[in-house]
């Protein structure tokens, strides 16, 4: 498994995180099977939110963990705080809903501690003195090592940088070989042609690797917001077609191909894989030995139904 030391955050972190949405669908047993498989597979970093499954997600994964026999010095678990849309429609940064978000997670994921804590989705009445201040309580307690942000523009993280004395080190982002956003804007800079000329997030991914902001890439296998996974998809015969190609050449399955794309990308982010299926996992893991050539990326980029202006 490739591995990141985190500017100013977490050393030795894996590529591929395992991320525990849909973990409320396994029983305990699954699950301790399915951190098992990823511990196997060399992942040590694991991705969860307060609103994943309402917190059924941290239980299961509390109550697996224990009985998986991992060791909790030996992993990363990062949750994410702020996001209410289905309880109570808004979204909160305030400093009282980000300490009493974390209590719950550190109770439901049996845990003394966050490796990190990100803040999920921007509230659009965020004070960032409150922010500061529950970092602040957060660290000195020892409840939380490292901070970040979820879908978070510059100009946001300009904001809270003024105020919040952490380094925000990860912002987790959408991407895949259907959505690129990250990056379209600045091929197709300049031109009417084409609304992929929009500037969609004020150049966040620059700016991360600027500001040494780790990327994580969530969702690297959907299209849509969550409409399903393109690899075998109908909808996508030449991406699939070339997916097919290089997994031959490379000796690996589709996916990790299509994961190897995200990995090879000079902003060294991380992928976070969603998926409950050990097999499938291991396939997705596979992408840690492919290291795509700078003409295969675009051969895979423009597969997916992009052109060169």
């Amino acid at each position: 498994m490739q591995t990141i030391d985190v500017v100013n955050g977490p050393q030795g972190v894996s590529r591929i995180i395992l991320g525990c949405m849909r973990m409320p669908a396994l029983s305990v047993q699954d699950a301790a099977t399915m951190l098992r498989t990823a511990s196997e597979e060399g992942i040590n970093f694991y991705d969860h939110a307060t609103c994943y499954g309402m917190g059924e997600a941290e239980t299961r994964f509390g109550d697996a963990f224990q009985v998986a026999g991992l060791k909790r010095e030996e992993v990363v678990i990062q949750s994410k705080c702020g996001l209410h849309h289905r309880d109570r429609k808004e979204f909160d940064w305030s400093r009282d809903d980000i300490l009493d978000s974390v209590d719950g997670s550190l109770s439901r994921l049996k845990t003394d501690y966050l490796d990190v804590l990100l803040l999920h989705r921007p509230d659009l009445l965020f004070e960032p003195e409150q922010v500061a201040e529950a970092f602040e309580r957060l660290e000195k307690s020892g409840k939380v090592r490292f901070f970040g942000v979820s879908n978070v523009t510059p100009g946001q993280l300009m904001l809270l940088k003024k105020f919040v004395r952490q380094p925000l080190v990860f912002n987790q982002l959408q991407f895949s070989l259907d959505q690129t956003q990250l990056i379209d804007g600045g091929l197709y800079m300049n031109n009417l042609k084409t609304e992929r000329s929009i500037d969609r997030d004020n150049e966040v991914l620059n700016y991360c690797r600027l500001n040494d902001i780790t990327v994580q890439a969530w969702s690297p296998l959907q299209f849509g917001m969550f409409k399903g996974c393109f690899v075998d998809h109908p909808d996508f015969p030449e991406l699939n077609e070339v997916l097919g190609q290089l997994g031959e050449q490379y000796h690996v399955p589709k996916t990790a191909i299509a994961i190897a794309w995200i990995l090879r990308h000079p902003a060294h982010m991380q992928a976070i894989a969603g998926t409950m299926n050990p097999q499938h996992l291991k396939d997705i893991c596979a992408a840690s030995n492919v290291n795509l050539t700078h003409q295969e990326w675009y051969r895979l980029y423009l597969a997916s139904g992009k052109f060169l202006p």
